[in-house]
């Protein structure tokens, strides 16, 4: 048997990647590259990035590439645990909690070959605040940033931020760019201090070579191309037919025959991630608070989560996984067509009701869901439009608002911050949906700056409450993360926030 399965209790601290991509995928193995030559690796993923700016996208097909280009001040472990060093070697805090000093590595160059020092550290903070890009929203406290000297960042905060490190490091959103950096230029490249460098891109895969520069012990490999393979057996073919060493479109119904088959190894952890359904409250009748409680009583989320996932996930009505200590037994939605029926004529939805319900192939489990959500709302009279589409097309209908509801996931969450900040507050950068409610936002406000664990805890407790409450989302399942490589491949952990790092990975000799 190949199976390797990791189970770890999920982390304290915060780490969040929106488990999004864009772009066409290709339904079958790609024809170029074939499987590793020259040294180099090739890693089938489902979606293709939607672009290369880390300070920009929210796309979890972009981070997969990031991932492996850029470095953080810091970083989290691999069990998600606490947070290490990475770009910054160490760092103080005032007994206030209001001035963070952080130590810079030395010796580290970008791939132009420029130095890093701390006025990259300075640029790429500034320009996430200042031009409020995806990710300011995290940085809500920092007042100022500033370089000490080259080898040392000053961060000043307005209040206290205990959960500060995993915001400036929990993933490559907030990567260090090099000052002075063409900005135009992220969307289709990338600068960065990690393992390996960008060389191209296309419709169908990105390549990466190793970089001879890198601070760090040197990759085992000579490159990474990452090719896009929509269709999860597409990929498993892929592999097993050594066109491909490593994927991460695993069809979820062949986990357990997978594990015993000698031509694969498997990977399981249980992840920090959530998949929820999220309606449009800025659109009637889903605006109505009762007509999306109608909709999350009507919904049996463990069908759900048995036809997305089978064995590889499990329900939740909140988002925190159940390993975690920020978890919060909270379930009021018990399936009930009787109360359903009876929300929706209180709401004055007394006739047939269609409800868009927006998803992409790109994420089959997606698609999965949401035939069987529509299943059971259709004896409620409620009619369910799937609307398929690609990735690009999806991210540009929800930033835009253009939906009455979809289904998606939120990836690498390790702070309740990370859960619930930015997607539920009013006017976050992430609440695509317009929810809102100033007791959540009050709960939001007081929770991320709350020092005490347990008094956070508490708030954010609350704030799930309310939000579960409302349905801001209606939230589905908990999922593991499943991957699959060629076996004798030495060097890669799965990881519960679902980070792919491909720095250590050798390949079989």
């Amino acid at each position: 048997m190949r199976r390797r399965t990791i189970i770890t209790s999920l982390a304290a601290s915060p780490l969040v990647v929106a488990g999004c991509s864009t772009g066409e995928g290709v339904d079958a193995p790609g024809t170029s590259g074939g499987g590793a030559q020259g040294g180099g690796f090739v890693a089938a993923t489902s979606a293709q990035p939607d672009q290369f700016d880390p300070h920009k996208t929210t796309a979890y097909a972009s981070f997969q590439v990031l991932e492996n280009v850029y470095d953080t001040l810091v970083e989290p472990s691999v069990d998600g645990e606490e947070m290490e060093p990475s770009l910054a070697t160490g760092w103080t805090t005032s007994p206030d909690g209001l001035t963070w000093t952080f130590t810079l590595r030395e010796g580290v160059t970008f791939h132009d070959g420029s130095p890093f020092d701390a006025e990259d550290v300075v640029f790429s903070f500034r320009r996430i605040i200042d031009q409020q890009l995806a990710n300011a929203y995290r940085l809500a406290t920092v007042t100022d940033v500033r370089a000490q000297d080259p080898r040392t960042v000053v961060f000043t905060l307005s209040e206290p931020t205990p959960a500060l490190l995993s915001q400036v490091g929990g993933f490559k959103g907030l990567a260090i760019v090099p000052a002075g950096v063409d900005e135009a230029s992220l969307t289709t490249s990338a600068v960065g201090t990690g393992p390996f460098t960008f060389d191209s891109s296309s419709a169908s895969e990105v390549s990466l070579s190793r970089y001879d520069g890198y601070w760090g012990e040197a990759p085992g490999v000579e490159g990474v191309t990452f090719r896009f393979i929509t269709e999860p057996a597409a990929a498993m073919t892929a592999l097993t037919g050594d066109q491909v060493q490593w994927t991460d479109n695993v069809p979820p119904q062949q986990v357990s025959d997978l594990a015993g088959d000698e031509q694969v190894e498997l990977g399981q952890v249980a992840s920090v991630d959530y998949w929820y359904l999220a309606m449009n409250c800025a659109k009637a009748p889903f605006s109505n608070r009762d007509v999306r409680r109608a909709i999350a009583t009507a919904v049996d989320r463990a069908a759900v989560t048995t036809a997305a996932r089978y064995e590889a996930a499990r329900p939740n009505q909140t988002a925190v996984p159940e390993d975690s200590f920020w978890y919060h037994e909270y379930a009021p939605f018990a399936v009930d067509a009787d109360e359903a029926q009876r929300l929706l004529e209180g709401a004055g939805v007394t006739g047939p009701l269609t409800m868009g319900l927006m998803v992409t192939s790109e994420y089959p489990e997606t698609v999965t869901a949401a035939q069987v959500i529509a299943s059971q709302l259709e004896p409620l009279g409620i009619t369910v439009e799937i609307q398929t589409e690609d990735f690009a097309t999806w991210l540009d209908r929800q930033g835009r608002g253009d939906f009455d509801a979809f289904v998606l996931g939120w990836l690498g969450n390790l702070d309740p911050f990370d859960y619930y900040d930015g997607q539920h507050r009013t006017g976050g950068s992430n609440n695509y949906h317009g929810y809102s409610n100033p007791a959540v936002d009050d709960l939001l406000d007081r929770a991320a700056v709350a020092v005490d664990r347990d008094e956070r805890k508490a708030l954010y407790d609350r704030a799930a409450e309310l939000i579960v409450d409302d349905v801001s989302y209606l939230y589905l399942y908990n999922p593991d993360v499943v991957q699959a490589w060629t076996p004798g491949l030495s060097g890669y952990e799965v990881r519960p926030d679902k980070a792919v790092d491909f720095d250590s990975v050798a390949l079989p000799s």
